[in-house]
């Protein structure tokens, strides 16, 4: 596989404690090189999930015994959509630490390999009862994601009913947890009481991690336009000038000093006109008597056909095919 390049400022040292104690295991060159691309891997995970999930697999091939790398590299591939290698990947961090902290992103990579009625079993398993505060809400939006991916959106909106959910108090997983409860509450129609929790969600978020603004300016019909985007820009770039319209009474000054030339023409034509008629009507006076003269001539010259004279039938051509 390809090394990608590692930026000089980037050293183990900035990985978590837990991990680093873990690379321990590893001969001190190899261990820093493992540490370099996990960090890249948390860095660029939110951002660039496809260049991370290249240094994860770096990092797997270099250390594939060490449960923080199996975990990274899972992480990795979840956030590239890769549920199957994600799957895998958690499992094997999950036999070599023993925990079940994994435990609800493993039920959501079910639920991204099509496999809900999976997911929703492992909500009922004695797993979710060893996981803290923030696993067991995590647990409880996969489940309702997988009541909704099943068809049961009333379902998905009571399993989000908690005292989590209900609590004033702000913490980590509260603007998702809210956000989620909105969107189920949406997908059932109940679009005011989805607008109030929307608005909950928001002010929980203190980190950005929901669209929550953006899901409300949708339900109240406002439309952002980004600043940034080329073809807005197309679209509000120059437009072309229209031609100014010329007023009406300039329309009719133009049309008034016109008229009298228009009027002039058929005055200055006439007499020409009339003139050249003048002239020509002698000639088609003497055209018309030629061509009578000619006509007259013309029957007593030819015979007709009836009167032809023998001489002249005897010359003609014998008609095709007459033997008599």
């Amino acid at each position: 596989m390809k090394r990608l390049p590692i930026p000089e400022d980037v050293t183990g040292e900035e990985i978590d404690k837990g991990v680093r104690q873990e690379l321990m295991s590893l001969p001190k060159t190899l261990a820093e090189d493992v540490a370099r691309n996990l960090v890249m891997v948390a860095k660029l995970l939110d951002d660039e999930p496809e260049q991370a999930y290249q240094y994860a697999r770096v990092a797997l091939r270099l250390a594939s015994r060490v449960a923080a790398v199996r975990e990274a590299a899972g992480f990795a591939s979840y956030a590239v959509g890769k549920y199957s290698e994600a799957l895998a990947e958690f499992r094997a961090a999950r036999r070599m630490t023993g925990n079940s902290d994994l435990w609800p992103v493993m039920a959501d990579c079910e639920r991204g390999m099509g496999r809900p009625e999976r997911a929703l079993a492992m909500a009922g398993e004695p797993e979710v009862q060893k996981l803290d505060r923030a696993g067991q809400v995590e647990m409880r939006m996969v489940a309702a994601g997988a009541r909704r991916d099943m068809g049961q959106a009333d379902a998905a909106v009571v399993t989000l009913q908690s005292p989590e959910l209900a609590s004033h108090s702000i913490q980590p997983w509260t603007a998702r947890l809210r956000y989620a409860y909105a969107d189920a509450l949406l997908a059932v129609g109940r679009e005011d009481e989805a607008r109030e929790w929307f608005a909950k969600a928001l002010e929980a978020d203190q980190g950005g991690t929901t669209d929550a603004s953006d899901r409300l300016a949708e339900l109240d019909g406002v439309e952002f336009v980004d600043a940034l985007d080329p073809e807005q820009e197309a679209d509000d770039g120059p437009k072309p000038v229209a031609e100014p319209k010329v007023e009406e009474a300039e329309v009719e000054e133009a049309e008034a000093d016109a008229e009298p030339e228009a009027d002039a023409e058929p005055e200055a034509v006439e007499p020409a006109v009339e003139e050249l008629q003048s002239d020509e009507e002698p000639e088609d006076a003497e055209d018309e008597g030629q061509d009578d003269d000619a006509e007259d001539s013309a029957e007593d010259v030819e015979p007709t056909k009836a009167e032809a004279r023998p001489e002249d039938q005897a010359g003609l051509p014998e008609k095709d095919g007459d033997d008599s």
